[in-house]
C-alpha cells in the first residue's frame, strides 16, 4: 500500500512541474536599448480648436504614428488615453510632420528636431517654426513617509501669445494657494518654481495637499493665480487677460492634485482676445 502511495505522489510532482513548464507566464516586452527617444507631442499654436486645425495624422521620420482614429486636438498631446505613454524612435535628428484633413490629409507641418535618449516632450508652438524640446525630468523622485506622503508636483509652461503671431515678452510667475480641509482658512500664496519666459518651464516643483480621510489617495483643489514679473525681478501685479466673455480680468483657475501625481500646466493661447483665449491645459505625467 505505501508503494502504491509513493507512486502516486511521484506521479503527481511530475504532472505539477509539467504543468508548470506548459503554463510558464511570458511578458511580451520591447527592449528599447540606450539609444531610444521616447516623447511626447504638444500642440499649442494660437489656433481655435476648430476640426479645420485638427491633426489626423502624425509621421516621425516618415513613419506613421498617429492616424484619423485618435485625432490630435488644439491644446493637447499625444499620445493620449493613459497616463505615462510615449512615442519612441532612434535618438538624433527627426523629421515631424503633421496633416489636417480627416478624408484628404494636408501637410500643416514639417519640422526636425534633435531628441537624445530617455523621456522629453514635443511643444508645436508655431507651424512655421521647429518645435521645443523638454526633457521630461524623468527618473522621479518621490517623497517616501511611513505613513502617508502629501506631496503632487507642478511643471509650468509659458507659451501665452499677446495676438496671432506674437509671443508674449512677460515673464510669468504661476502660483497657488488652498483652502485647509480641517480649519476652512486659505493658505499664503505659493510660488510654482521661478518666473520663466515665452517657451520655458519650471522644474518639477512641489505642491502641497493636505487630506481629510488618513486611509485614502489623498487630493485637494488648489486655485492658481498668475503674476507678471519684470526684467529687475519686481512684482507687475497680476496677469491681465481678455475672456470668453470679452471682459478683461485677471488671470485665476484651480485644478485638483492628488499625492503622488504628476502635472503639466501649459498656459497657451491669445492674452487679448476671447477666442483662443488663454488657459491652462493640464497633462497628468504620473
Amino acid at each position: 500500500m505505501k508503494n502504491i502511495y509513493y507512486l502516486g505522489y511521484l506521479v503527481g510532482i511530475i504532472l505539477f512541474a509539467t504543468s508548470c513548464e506548459k503554463h510558464e507566464v511570458e511578458y511580451d516586452t520591447t527592449d528599447l536599448g540606450n539609444n531610444a527617444a521616447e516623447f511626447q507631442v504638444h500642440y499649442c499654436a494660437p489656433i481655435v480648436s476648430t476640426t479645420a486645425a485638427y491633426i489626423y495624422q502624425i509621421n516621425v521620420n516618415d513613419s506613421l504614428y498617429a492616424n484619423s482614429n485618435s485625432p490630435l486636438l488644439p491644446y493637447n498631446a499625444i499620445p493620449n488615453g493613459s497616463v505615462g505613454r510615449f512615442f519612441t524612435v532612434k535618438a538624433g535628428t527627426v523629421n515631424l510632420k503633421m496633416y489636417t484633413g480627416k478624408t484628404t490629409p494636408t501637410l500643416a507641418y514639417n519640422q526636425n528636431c534633435t531628441l537624445k535618449a530617455g523621456k522629453q516632450n514635443i511643444f508645436v508652438y508655431d507651424l512655421q517654426q521647429p518645435p521645443i524640446v523638454f526633457d521630461n525630468g524623468y527618473p522621479y523622485a518621490a517623497n517616501t513617509t511611513a505613513n502617508t506622503d502629501s506631496t503632487a508636483w507642478v511643471k509650468f509652461y509659458n507659451f501665452m501669445y499677446e495676438n496671432s503671431s506674437t509671443p508674449t515678452t512677460l515673464k510669468l510667475q504661476y502660483q497657488y494657494y488652498y483652502k485647509d480641509p480641517v480649519t476652512s482658512l486659505y493658505s499664503d500664496t505659493v510660488n510654482v518654481g521661478k518666473p520663466v519666459s515665452f517657451g520655458e518651464t519650471t522644474d518639477w516643483q512641489p505642491v502641497k495637499v493636505k487630506k481629510t480621510v488618513f486611509n485614502s489617495s489623498g487630493y485637494i483643489t488648489l486655485y492658481y493665480l498668475i503674476k507678471i514679473i519684470d526684467v529687475n525681478g519686481n512684482d507687475q501685479g497680476f496677469l491681465q487677460m481678455v475672456n470668453s466673455k470679452g471682459k478683461t480680468v485677471s488671470y485665476s483657475d484651480y485644478w485638483i492634485a492628488y499625492i503622488g501625481r504628476r502635472y503639466h500646466h501649459v498656459l497657451a493661447g491669445i492674452r487679448t482676445q476671447k477666442s483662443p483665449s488663454i488657459a491652462v491645459s493640464v497633462f497628468t505625467a504620473l
